[in-house]
């Protein structure tokens, strides 16, 4: 009985937070992320990464609807974008840099100006590559640069302009 309306609950809570974070992305292959928050649940994401199994950097964009699990320090979010690859081939072996679109599952924590994160991103060459799918899996653990402000609303009532949401409270 009481289960519906604590999910409701729930689900109204804001998602992260934190406003904007970077660090680690350890896995598959090993990079920079930064993350950003552009909208009350969604975060843009930025991914900067190598494999060592195989000469080929990556450049991956991300959109990234988050959804509180437990309160806003534990999300589920999933997300897509797309990335752009740069490949150095064997010599002798032709192989266009890759480029195509990118889907991303994970959940994270924060706690005080740590996040972590752990996800699956599967991604699709539309050009080039040395596969035509291919997924990865990563452990990501950043630190939060710009904290989440909290804001009030007082009524600005010198010179009549409404709610002041942008002052801090």
């Amino acid at each position: 009985m009481l289960i519906f309306p604590a999910i409701l609950l729930l689900n109204l809570l804001n998602a992260q937070s934190y406003n904007t974070t970077l660090g680690m992305r350890m896995g598959t292959d090993w990079g920079v992320s930064v993350q950003h928050r552009i909208l009350k649940k969604m975060t843009i994401e930025g991914i900067v990464q190598s494999s060592f199994s195989r000469e080929e950097a990556i450049l991956t964009l991300l959109a990234e609807q988050h959804n509180p699990v437990i309160s806003r320090r534990f999300n589920l979010y999933v997300g897509g974008g797309i990335h752009k690859g740069w490949l150095t081939p064997e010599e002798g072996v032709e192989v266009k840099d890759p480029f195509g679109i990118t889907g991303v599952f994970g959940l994270e924590f924060t706690i005080a100006r740590l996040n972590l994160s752990y996800d699956f991103k599967p991604a699709l060459n539309l050009v080039g590559g040395e596969k035509r799918i291919y997924s990865q899996t990563a452990f990501s653990l950043r630190y939060v640069i710009f904290k989440k402000k909290k804001y009030g609303y007082e009524k600005n009532k010198k010179k009549g302009q409404g709610w002041m949401f942008w002052k801090k409270s």
